[in-house]
């Protein structure tokens, strides 16, 4: 099994679903910003008919910033440690995406707990990229966690939010083959590449229910 290629036992990505006006998106993102830019990426190549209306970032020095600017996306810094209450960061937040007229939130590397509050904002219209096949490896350090379990094939998943974390209906999963002498930073290379062809793909299906 640890000859087989990402691309062999990951899923074939279908073509999305045609909509008829373009998906307004709001993307959440805490570090490199990776997983936002394939979305822009898919966006520019007809893959993914939407628009990025703004990007949210909550650490001051997320890369997600820098190439929000390259893209010409607007993106607003709303930093977790200003609130003493996540209910609170969470009510700023929804008052940032409603002013950029978004319909749908795409949490790309987000790490913070979602609350009641941005859940009932956007009830089924929030999702979330994870390292893992869920249900297996929830929380932080996934990839960690697939490591040390010893197990054979992890991968990325991309979820509608619930306010239980990770839970929520798995709308899309690739596979990756985890090799003998994989660390979290090669492992992580490999699924994010995966993540990069399921999330821009799941987002379109999810808009058709």
């Amino acid at each position: 099994m640890n000859s087989v290629s990402p691309s062999l036992i990951s899923p074939d990505i279908p073509t999305q679903p045609q909509v008829s006006t373009p998906l307004k998106l709001g993307i959440m993102a805490s570090g490199s910003g990776s997983n936002f830019e394939a979305v822009a990426q898919a966006i520019q190549n007809g893959q993914l008919n939407a628009q990025i209306q703004v990007l949210i970032y909550n650490n001051p020095d997320a890369y997600a910033a820098v190439r929000a600017d390259k893209w010409n996306i607007k993106s607003v810094l709303i930093n977790h440690r200003d609130y003493k209450y996540r209910k609170d960061l969470d009510k700023q937040i929804v008052q940032t995406l409603r002013s950029h007229d978004v319909e749908w939130v795409i949490m790309a590397g987000w790490m913070r707990l979602a609350t009641q509050t941005l859940i009932d904002a956007f009830p089924d219209k929030i999702i979330n990229i994870h390292p893992s096949l869920l249900p297996s490896f929830k929380g932080v350090g996934a990839i960690e966690q697939a490591i040390e379990a010893g197990v054979k094939i992890t991968g990325c998943t991309v979820h509608l939010v619930c306010l239980e974390m990770d839970s929520g209906k798995i709308l899309m999963q690739a596979a990756v083959p985890v090799l003998p002498d994989d660390n979290p930073d090669t492992l992580h290379t490999r699924i994010q590449i995966q993540e990069h062809r399921i999330l821009p793909a799941a987002i379109g299906l999810a808009a058709k229910g």
